[in-house]
């Protein structure tokens, strides 16, 4: 039995949709009904990290197990490995972060994905982490500007960030999931290019058939604007992220998805391709309206800012 957490979120719910039938697959979210996309066959249970009982429940008779934490510096981890063991969970794949090997990363988030790792390497179970750079589809935040004013704005424009297609982080997560040989390793997971949020833009534009707008945000600007979404202490290290996608500290690619999954990663202009209805619809021949007075943030990073990318 194949046991896949976060099964609402943007990695968890692609890998549900690419696990092989007949697998055995159980999915676990806090609100099964949300879980979208299961074939016949996959048990939707209801669980919580804050509900040590309900993991117990949600554990038996499972053999490996897909985990996905989002709540920053929380104890979820801790908890789950601890009933994972108490289950007899032979094996954990857990989605982490590139971040967690860059030396000059210390923010809030990167040490608390780096404790996490070493509460499930230490468990006595086995192990494999997946360690991707921000998903592409953080610009999905870029959405309502682009349909309204045809811009997108973002720190540090120039800087080159190596992201990755949350669906091809899930095609390696199956492979991880159904395949021997994969304990103990750690994969790192990029797109095949390493594109600034400029060339994003020129590329989202070209896939839309308009032509977009880049205006950098400084700072103070993309403080306040993700300060109405985060806690501080997130949002500081959510900046400190950036500072170090602007000293280039992102920028490196690895061919890890093609290798593990048997295909190359997905580029960007091909992922907007995938997702161009999300930006309004293609060759609008009405284009983009005029830009309204006054910047608005649509994400820190220019799609590339996340949790500890």
């Amino acid at each position: 039995m194949i046991l896949v957490t976060g099964a609402t979120g943007t990695v968890g719910r692609e890998v549900v949709g690419r696990l092989p039938a007949g697998a055995g697959v159980r999915v676990m979210a806090r609100d099964p009904a949300r879980i979208a996309g299961v074939a016949a066959g996959v048990e939707a249970v209801a669980g919580d990290y804050g509900d040590p009982g309900s993991l117990a429940r949600v554990l038996r008779g499972v053999r490996t197990a897909f985990l996905v934490t989002a709540r920053v510096g929380g104890g979820d981890d801790a908890v789950f490995v601890a009933a994972a063991r108490a289950a007899g969970v032979r094996r954990v794949v857990k989605l982490s972060a590139a971040a967690v090997l860059d030396e000059g990363a210390g923010d809030l988030i990167t040490r608390w994905q780096r404790e996490s790792e070493g509460l499930l390497r230490g468990s006595g179970m086995e192990w494999t982490l997946l360690r991707p750079r921000a998903f592409m589809s953080n610009c999905l935040s870029w959405a309502g500007p682009v349909r309204c004013e045809g811009v997108v704005r973002a720190l540090y424009g120039e800087a080159a960030h190596a992201c990755v297609d949350p669906a091809d982080v899930a095609r390696a997560a199956v492979r991880v999931l159904t395949e021997e040989g994969h304990a103990g390793r750690a994969y790192t997971l990029t797109g095949p290019q390493a594109l600034s949020a400029v060339e994003q833009t020129r590329q989202l534009g070209a896939v839309l058939g308009v032509a977009l707008r880049f205006e950098e945000l400084s700072p103070a600007q993309a403080r306040a604007a993700l300060a109405g979404r985060y806690p501080p202490a997130v949002v500081e290290a959510l900046l400190d992220s950036a500072q170090r996608l602007k000293a280039g500290a992102k920028a490196g690619v690895q061919d890890t998805v093609g290798r593990l999954t048997g295909r190359p990663a997905r580029t960007f202009r091909q992922w907007a391709a995938a997702h161009a209805a999300s930006f309004g619809a293609l060759g609008d021949a009405a284009g983009p309206r005029p830009p309204q007075a006054g910047p608005r943030a649509s994400g820190p990073g220019a799609g590339t800012a996340g949790t500890a990318p």
